[in-house]
């Protein structure tokens, strides 16, 4: 979870730092320089924070921009697909219209439909079988009959 970022708030004043009762000299110079540094990272702190959150605002800008456009041409480029898809299928419907019409100007004329064919090929493919299938006659069976 981000925190907000604390305001500011001036440091006491020396005064009211407590100092331990021990240090004197260098030691307490220290001891300041310490403080000093503290303060100093603490202010640096909150002022890097806020330009980091500037920049994730901005960084967070450009990539909602990015994908709203990537998301447009998507729905453009589904838009085109879809617009092909339906002239296909106008293009078989009117093939469909054709067809039908050209069968009905064949059926006026007199014109075996695709149905007759086929049951006319299947009758002639029977015929065929049955001739196979019977025993060839024998020249003096033919003679005989003519004779007879």
């Amino acid at each position: 979870m981000v925190s907000r970022p604390r305001k500011h708030t001036p440091a006491p004043p020396a005064s009211a730092i407590p100092t331990p009762p021990a240090m004197s000299g260098p030691a307490h110079n220290i001891w300041l320089a310490g403080l000093g540094a503290f303060a100093s990272a603490q202010a640096e702190g909150s002022k890097a924070f806020e330009a980091l959150v500037k920049q994730g605002l901005a960084l967070q800008s450009q990539t909602q921009a990015l994908a709203k456009e990537r998301l447009t041409e998507a729905a453009e480029r589904m838009e085109e697909l879809t617009a092909q898809a339906g002239a296909a299928a106008r293009w078989d419907k009117l093939e469909g219209i054709f067809e039908q019409r050209v069968a009905r100007a064949l059926t006026r004329v007199g014109s075996p439909t695709a149905q007759d064919w086929a049951a006319l090929l299947a009758r002639v493919e029977a015929l065929e079988q049955q001739l196979a299938t019977r025993p060839a006659a024998s020249p003096t069976r033919k003679a005989a009959k003519k004779a007879g």
